[in-house]
């Protein structure tokens, strides 16, 4: 039986990644991402992606290409360099290839399958050392003694009050939602404390919970 974890999560890039930025410019999705390194230039990387607008992609800070058409969708094509710390880069630094990427409103969500706990929480710490807002969607573990309901229980006494309240404002200010009701600072100047103060109990009440999830 594989340990392994099925994680969705969403990533603010914070400008790192330029199929965000066209998602943006364009005012739709972008989704069927995928990437290749180009014969004889390991160093730059050639990305694909699909947008489903009328209109031709404009304003951008990368040079796009329409490479297939079908219907009201577009396949996109441009070439960068690589390791210019989008969240995709970080995520295959751990070996973790990811399965699905999507843009959408500003917010890129990765899925991507670990190997066990460690991995996943070692990907989760880096990607919200370097990125301004990173949210669990979903989390699946691949386990299956378990009956086919598998209902879970979380002790919340394992919470602060403090942890507690964060958690609780944050989701009823839609911070957990996407697309987003509040954002990081908002939810902070709610609480009446600095944001990377609400960053660490954010981050300590996802990993008391994770733990009681997915039984570590």
């Amino acid at each position: 039986m594989s340990p392994g974890i099925r994680a969705e999560v969403n990533v603010d890039p914070a400008g790192t990644c330029p199929v965000v930025e066209t998602s943006i410019a364009a005012g739709a999705p972008a989704h069927s991402v995928s990437k290749a390194v180009p014969a004889g230039d390991p160093e730059r990387v050639t990305e694909e992606f699909t947008i489903e607008s009328d209109d031709p992609v404009t304003g951008t800070d990368v040079e796009l290409s329409s490479v297939f058409e079908y219907g009201a969708a577009t396949v996109y094509r441009f070439t960068r360099e690589r390791g210019r710390g989008c969240p995709c880069e970080l995520v295959e630094r751990f070996d973790a290839p990811l399965a699905d990427v999507r843009a959408r409103k500003g917010s890129l969500r990765l899925v991507f399958h670990a190997a066990d706990m460690a991995e996943l929480q070692g990907i989760m710490g880096a990607l919200q050392e370097a990125f301004p807002t990173v949210d669990v969607q979903r989390l699946l573990r691949s386990e299956h003694e378990r009956p086919g309901d598998d209902l879970l229980f979380v002790d919340r006494g394992e919470l602060t009050d403090r942890q507690q309240e964060v958690l609780e404002t944050a989701h009823g200010m839609g911070y957990f939602d996407h697309p987003k009701g509040a954002n990081a600072g908002e939810v902070a100047d709610e609480l009446d404390i600095s944001r990377s103060t609400f960053a660490e109990h954010i981050s300590a009440a996802q990993s008391k919970l994770f733990d009681a999830v997915l039984d570590t």
